[in-house]
């Protein structure tokens, strides 16, 4: 398919896997059409890193699922929504009743998907993502705000809360246990 075909019609999860293939740069389908994301600077990739060091750790350690990085997940189907969070977390239950896919995007909603907006993100796209993150059944959002050193955190229920430097991320029921001072991330 070509890039034009590409961006003139709505295009299904599938054909955007191959699409994909061999591409580099980051890229996300919103209701079956390709986004085109810019590379992360060196702020966002540290904390992206420092982050999932700390989950991946966590969710290894207490044997509750794993965690994905940049991975696309098929949210919605007519018209397609595939995302690719920072960081995800799915559970072994979510694991075993979906299993991932061998070739292709995944249909699952992750358990926990952490997003670190990046200076180029406004905030409709941000709460776009937030809102498709839910209503698949994403239990847990964080989204990142590394300049401002915040975190709004996201629940299934709809309750939002802020959290500050001074705070720290918790991962309630979704992740049992996980707990990270938020000052440690910026370093």
């Amino acid at each position: 398919m070509s890039v034009q075909a590409a961006r003139e019609r709505s295009i299904t999860a599938e054909e955007f896997w191959s699409y994909c293939a061999g591409k580099d740069g980051r890229l996300e389908l919103a209701d079956g059409s390709i986004v085109e994301m810019a590379p992360v600077g060196p702020l966002h990739g540290g904390l992206d890193s420092n982050l999932g060091e700390l989950l991946n750790r966590h969710a290894r350690e207490q044997q509750l699922g794993r965690v994905y990085v940049n991975t696309g997940f098929i949210l919605r189907r007519s018209p397609d929504v595939v995302r690719g969070p920072d960081q995800a977390f799915v559970s072994t239950e979510r694991m075993r009743d979906r299993p991932p896919p061998a070739r292709g995007f995944w249909e699952v909603a992750p358990d926990l998907v952490v997003e670190i907006v990046s200076p180029d993100d406004t905030a409709d796209e941000i709460n776009q993502k937030v809102r498709e993150y839910l209503a698949a059944g994403t239990r847990l959002v964080w989204v990142v705000y590394p300049r401002q050193r915040q975190v709004n955190v996201y629940r299934a229920s709809g309750d939002v809360r802020i959290l500050f430097e001074e705070g720290t991320l918790d991962g309630e029921d979704v992740l049992p246990g996980f707990r990270a001072p938020l000052a440690g991330l910026w370093d």
